[in-house]
């Protein structure tokens, strides 16, 4: 049965000769196991920078060679690395109301927006039973702006985030469930094997406004996402924000 749940896939590939290589590098390897699933998942969460590739259905090789991704793609890099790693995992899809990401998406196109987002989150086999990770999605510096942004303000839906707990969500990895995105949740399709298998069925954006997304939109998307990060927020209607650029101690890899 946990067979099925390490296997390699044509998306998580991670027998590649890069993702190889930065498990030998790092040292995964050689740590307890709790250990290599905190050291993947803050790998992921921090040094693959919070962005928007061309596709959700990219191999975790593409994945890493960009050096950043959204839910799905951070996921599914996550998902290699962890199965590398020895560690069982499996795939959750849902949905996510577009509000979710306004102010990431910009004004003059969220209305051509789909209402409904696709979403996921990766599930490991620990300690005998299922965690729910998600807290990866947002860098470091994207959530510290944005607490920065809102400091009086617990409940978020929107820039990237949906949590009720923004001045201190569950995002670190200490062997329970993590959290950023999970009130922007409005449908659940069920947990699948992989997410080669989710994809089959399950798509975003095709014809003339997939490709308006992947030549145009994203990069637009990826600019405002690198804005926030130095703690330049854009304002949306109906939100106040600190257009003051802020400083931070935080260490992520340079911004897309």
């Amino acid at each position: 049965m946990t067979q099925q749940f390490l296997s390699q896939t044509p998306l998580l590939n991670f027998q590649a000769d890069s993702i190889q290589k930065l498990i030998v590098d790092r040292g995964w390897l050689e740590l307890p196991p709790a250990e290599r699933i905190g050291a993947a998942y803050d790998f992921v969460r921090n040094e693959i920078l919070f962005g928007y590739n061309s596709d959700d259905s990219l191999p975790a090789s593409k994945v890493l060679a960009d050096g950043y991704g959204q839910c799905n793609t951070k996921g599914t890099l996550l998902m290699a690395l962890l199965r590398g790693l020895g560690v069982p995992c499996r795939f959750h899809g849902f949905t996510i109301d577009k509000r979710l990401q306004r102010g990431v998406v910009p004004e003059l196109v969220y209305p051509l927006a789909p209402s409904n987002i696709i979403h996921s989150w990766v599930e490991i086999q620990h300690d005998g039973q299922w965690l729910e990770l998600e807290g990866f999605i947002l860098d470091a510096l994207v959530l510290e702006a944005l607490q920065n942004a809102f400091p009086d303000r617990n409940s978020l839906c929107a820039y990237g985030a949906g949590t009720d707990c923004l001045q201190s969500p569950d995002v670190a990895w200490r062997g329970t469930n993590t959290f950023i995105q999970k009130t922007g949740i409005n449908h659940d399709f069920g947990t699948f094997e992989d997410p080669d298998t989710f994809y089959e069925n399950h798509r975003q954006l095709s014809g003339l406004k997939g490709v308006l997304y992947r030549l145009i939109v994203r990069h637009w998307m990826n600019r405002r996402v690198k804005k926030i990060r130095i703690g330049i927020v854009p304002t949306i209607p109906g939100g106040k924000v600190n257009l003051v650029p802020v400083q931070s101690n935080s260490q992520t890899r340079e911004a897309i």
